[in-house]
């Protein structure tokens, strides 16, 4: 271990010498103009490989140089907005045009230059003087971004049809987010991100409901999904604390490193079946890899937390590892391919075995003599006629050909299929985009055994007792549409979904819970999609935004959830309005 920390030292301290920008943080409805730019140039972008997820922000001024210089279609006034909107995002990667656009040379000593970014009513001459920002450094060896982070959002629910008789109640849910948030570079070669706020929150009904798979049944515990340690907070709130932050650097000129806590995902949906954003952020270590504008191979080393083992006094948690490989290899302009490979292991410390970087790990399981959780997966994209973007995902947990072939339903019969289409400016209506989503998981996908020398939860797909891809777990099918139309500030967002999975009765596992041991499953043959308890959620959740400054966001929302339970007293109808201010943090979307 030692030498390894002295290789990795050395490799840090010689070979930064290439300029390095942090990432945009994950943001359905920021990475959506993103995304839709690409498509819209079809082709995909120079500077990044859009099914690893996030960006840095450097390559994405340059996708929007690109589209600026040879744009295709003609442009809407929204697409011009959504391009300057990027570009003041991240005005430190656009080259500046200051002097010509000084209105002549007579006159440009009295007139500052124009940079990119600029506001045009700075604060007190120190604040807001980018649009971006709410204070801003910019020095030959220190660009500093810091920015205040504040969401407050209340609303009122209907709960309605609870239980055999059919009662009804009301509820009040909240959320209050305080925080800062400071990204920056220190001499144009090391990144830097940082986030922290603090938070309480009152969830709707179905959340809570959620809540029960997942919450440790440890009194003073709370929960928050997406987030780790929660708290308590009046009778049936949360409260708790998010923390992210990370350092990147190119060790090479093709090879970035990222070394931090937050959340990655590899895919081009809604939802992603290999690795998505559902869980807490966690600690990892990123080397991304690119071979020209073709090839970009990720690794990801990964120290997960497995709350499910019982904490005893101030022991830590019992932590879990997972190294995980992505190639993306560009076919043609238009088409991509994706191989993925993960490996989640239980140890007393990092097996370095897992460590390599170009290793079959299955083959490295195989031959440490271990009962490791392996998995293998498949994804695909195309885009065509600058207006469609077909994609999909296939993840196999367990490979036994016989039976995968022979149709008698067997528990080892496990993997995860997705398949979508986003079509961006449908019918030539600027900015009115939609997108169809399918979604399926085999029952006990994801999980993993326990066993007298492997403890509950050490090796199933899970981090802080939460799903790493889709927060259904397993042992349900999934049909979502989403439809989004902007103008200028003005945003409009409809999530409809149906979804249809198995719950578990008491003492029974049925494969959907993926945190539960799948020895302890109902039978070894004639399992199906959504046996157990079949359930099916009928979702739409309806907001409106508008844009009052730059990242400043009123919006409102409503949602509707039917739950149509086998179990009765399982079903009830939630109705929730609501209404909020944002600041520089994305809008979560739960859908579950």
């Amino acid at each position: 271990m030692r030498r390894f920390f002295y290789v990795f030292s050395f490799l840090v301290v010689s070979f930064s010498a290439w300029s390095q920008s942090p990432f945009i943080p994950l943001n359905a409805d920021y990475y959506h103009l993103i995304d839709r730019l690409e498509i819209r140039q079809g082709r995909w972008a120079d500077g990044f490989h859009s099914s690893v997820k996030p960006y840095n922000r450097q390559s994405v001024v340059q996708l929007t140089d690109s589209l600026l210089a040879a744009p295709g279609r003609d442009f809407s006034d929204t697409d011009y907005f959504n391009l300057s909107y990027l570009r003041d995002d991240s005005w430190e990667w656009v080259p500046s045009k200051a002097d010509s656009l000084r209105p002549d040379p007579f006159t440009k000593h009295l007139l500052p230059a124009p940079g990119p970014g600029d506001s045009e009513k700075p604060f007190l001459k120190v604040f807001y003087r980018k649009k971006a920002d709410f204070y801003s450094l910019q020095t030959p060896d220190v660009d500093l971004h810091v920015s205040p982070v504040i969401y407050f959002g209340i609303g009122a629910e209907q709960v309605s049809g609870q239980g055999e008789a059919n009662t009804s109640s009301s509820h009040y849910p909240f959320v209050n987010t305080r925080g800062l948030e400071v990204r920056g570079t220190i001499g144009k070669k090391l990144g830097f991100y940082t986030f922290f706020a603090d938070n309480q929150a009152v969830y709707p009904q179905y959340v809570n409901d959620y809540a029960q798979l997942y919450r440790r049944p440890i009194s003073g515990v709370g929960f928050a999904p997406g987030e780790g340690f929660a708290k308590p907070f009046r009778q049936n709130g949360t409260d708790f604390l998010t923390a992210r932050g990370y350092f990147t650097l190119n060790i090479l000129k093709i090879i970035n490193l990222q070394f931090g806590h937050d959340r990655n995902f590899f895919g081009n949906g809604f939802r992603s079946l290999l690795l998505s954003d559902n869980s807490a952020p966690y600690l990892f270590l990123k080397l991304t890899t690119r071979l020209g504008k073709k090839i970009q191979y990720t690794n990801l080393f990964t120290e997960l937390q497995n709350t499910q083992d019982v904490k005893v006094g101030s022991s830590l948690f019992t932590q879990k590892f997972a190294a995980m490989h992505h190639l993306s290899v560009n076919i043609t302009p238009q088409i991509n391919l994706g191989v993925f490979e993960a490996e989640v292991f239980s140890r007393d410390r990092l097996d370095l075995n897992y460590l390599n970087p170009i290793i079959f790990y299955r083959f490295v399981e195989s031959y440490r003599g271990s009962a490791d959780n392996a998995m293998i997966g498949l994804d695909f994209k195309a885009t065509l006629f600058t207006h469609f973007l077909f994609y999909s995902q296939f993840l196999l947990d367990e490979f036994l050909l016989k039976d995968l072939t022979g149709g008698k339903g067997a528990w080892t019969n496990k993997f995860a299929f997705q398949a979508g289409v986003k079509y961006i400016d449908v019918l030539d209506v600027p900015n009115l985009d939609v997108q169809a989503e399918l979604n399926l998981a085999r029952p006990y996908t994801y999980s993993h055994l326990t066993t007298p020398f492997v403890t509950a939860g050490q090796a199933n797909y899970a981090h802080y007792s939460q799903p790493m891809t889709h927060p259904l777990g397993a042992n349900f099918v999934e049909g979502l549409g989403i439809v989004r139309y902007q103008r200028k500030r003005l945003y409009a967002n409809g999530i409809f979904g149906l979804m249809s999975f198995g719950a578990d009765p008491p003492g029974r596992n049925y494969g959907g819970n993926i945190l539960l041991n799948y020895d302890s499953r109902v039978r070894d043959e004639g399992n199906f999609i959504g046996q157990g308890r079949r359930t099916l959620v009928t979702y739409a959740d309806l907001r409106a935004s508008y844009m009052i400054r730059h990242n400043v966001f009123l919006e409102g929302r409503f949602l509707y959830r039917f739950k149509d339970s086998q179990y009765r007293p399982d079903s009830y109808i939630d109705n929730v309005a609501s209404f909020a201010l944002r600041w520089n943090l994305p809008y979560r979307n739960w859908v579950f």
